[in-house]
């Protein structure tokens, strides 16, 4: 097991992969900016170091400052955490061969999920079933064209090296292409220094499912079921649940199964999520994300498996602790990202939390960084924590999450609490009958 950890991320999952550590009897280091150096992930590391101002660039993706941090501390390990250098191939091989360990995958799993076309090769081969969509990137409107005719209207401009919804545009018609061919490249060339774009089939009305797996880099994987996300503005994210309420078990199990055993023959150490649209009983790998993901306590609530603490434990040479069997569903879980944001316009409110009152009681659960008093940065990412519930049943869940909502109260900022408290209201969402496309549709309403 490792003696010491240096955790290269900030917030709400600083803390929470710190208290993994703990658990483990393993010494944390604690990287900051200026900006964050009253942070609440800083003030309970066993040591910190300041690795800059407060620019992500000059601090968090800062390779040869966060390398210095880990000489200077003696950390023999490094977990990313998600976002910023946590789906960093050249990262991961920086650390190896400083003889540090990168808690996640191979530096070569890294590169070939991290472009989506390889990613979607790599997906066919295993045996995956894949989204339809052009060979490779597009390089002229003409090809763009011939391939979208040939697939049908609309189609889904995406680019190789996205995420997070940018560089990711619709045409739902010729006249449609030319402008979001060249918007897709402009934005990803803007976000990601690479303009490559390919085509993908637009499903009309999919759910959003993610399957959990773990490897450990020797041949051996499991899946921990899915995590239902298709509650998203602009792509992103806003609300996860655990179980889908779209599957049933049998298809879990085919999905799951079909998934682990493709993580099995590429021998995956790790924590994984292979991302699919799931439209009329057919799964469509979209990516994979070679890290944890920010909605992982759903599935920890269901599975009762500490995602962190498996993640440091394979990362360190162990086996897995638990086989496929010895793997079981109880109860059900929701997410809901509780962001520094308006609710309706989800403009960033950084500023001073003046009064923070979280939820408690049996199944609830508040994953964050924050405290009364504490100032929100405006140079990062709005998510300021993680309300999580569950219940032995959705409907026992979604009762909790009522009640926990109503509970939470944050002064000094805007959040998108009154956006949730808005949501569980909705019959759509109480049945579990909603698309992708749900929530703008919703929030296009006058």
């Amino acid at each position: 097991m490792f003696d010491k950890v240096l955790i290269a991320n900030r917030g709400e999952i600083a803390l929470r992969v710190q208290r993994a550590c703990k658990e483990l009897g393993i010494a944390t280091v604690a990287v900051h900016s200026t900006a964050d150096a009253d942070a609440m992930h800083v003030r309970l590391a066993d040591e910190s170091v300041c690795i800059g101002p407060p620019a992500a660039s000059e601090s968090y993706l800062n390779i040869p400052r966060l390398l210095a941090a880990c000489e200077i501390t003696g950390a023999d390990a490094v977990h990313p955490g998600y976002g910023f250098l946590s789906e960093n191939a050249r990262f991961a091989e920086i650390l190896e061969e400083h003889q540090i360990t990168f808690i996640g995958p191979t530096s070569e799993h890294i590169r070939i999920m991290g472009d989506k076309i390889e990613a979607k090769e790599t997906a066919k081969k295993l045996g995956i079933p894949v989204v339809p969509g052009s060979d490779g990137a597009v390089n002229s409107e003409a090809e763009a064209l011939k391939v979208a005719k040939d697939m049908g209207f609309p189609v889904l401009i995406k680019a190789t090296a996205g995420g997070g919804g940018r560089g990711m545009k619709v045409a739902h018609s010729v006249a449609d292409l030319g402008l979001a061919l060249s918007t897709a490249r402009s934005e990803a060339k803007a976000a990601f220094g690479n303009d490559a774009v390919y085509i993908e089939k637009y499903l009309q009305k999919p759910r959003h499912i993610e399957i959990q797996v773990f490897g450990d880099g020797k041949g051996n994987a499991i899946y921990l079921g899915e995590r239902d996300c298709s509650l998203q503005r602009r792509h992103q994210k806003v609300l996860e649940e655990a179980p889908s309420p779209a599957l049933n078990a049998a298809a879990r199990k085919k999905i799951g199964e079909t998934v682990a055993n493709a993580m099995k023959k590429i021998k995956y150490r790790g924590a994984g999520t292979v991302e699919f649209l799931f439209e009329d009983g057919e799964f469509y790998f979209i990516e994979m994300n070679t890290r944890l993901q920010v909605e992982h306590p759903v599935t920890e609530a269901i599975t009762g498996i500490d995602l962190v603490l498996e993640q440091i434990r394979v990362a360190s040479g162990a086996p897995l602790s638990h086989t496929q069997e010895e793997v079981t569903f109880s109860g059900h879980a929701i997410e809901c990202r509780i962001n520094a944001e308006n609710p309706r316009t989800f403009r960033p409110s950084p500023g001073q939390i003046t009064y923070w009152h979280p939820p408690g009681g049996l199944g609830v659960r508040v994953d964050s960084g924050v405290y009364q008093g504490y100032r929100i940065p405006p140079y990062y990412d709005s998510l300021i924590g993680k309300l999580i519930v569950h219940g032995k049943t959705r409907n026992e869940c979604m009762m909790r999450l009522k009640r926990a909502l109503s509970e939470f109260v944050i002064d000094g900022i805007e959040t998108t609490i009154p956006l949730f408290q808005e949501l569980v209201t909705q019959p759509d969402i109480v049945n579990g009958m909603y698309d992708i496309h749900w929530l703008e549709k919703h929030l296009g309403k006058p």
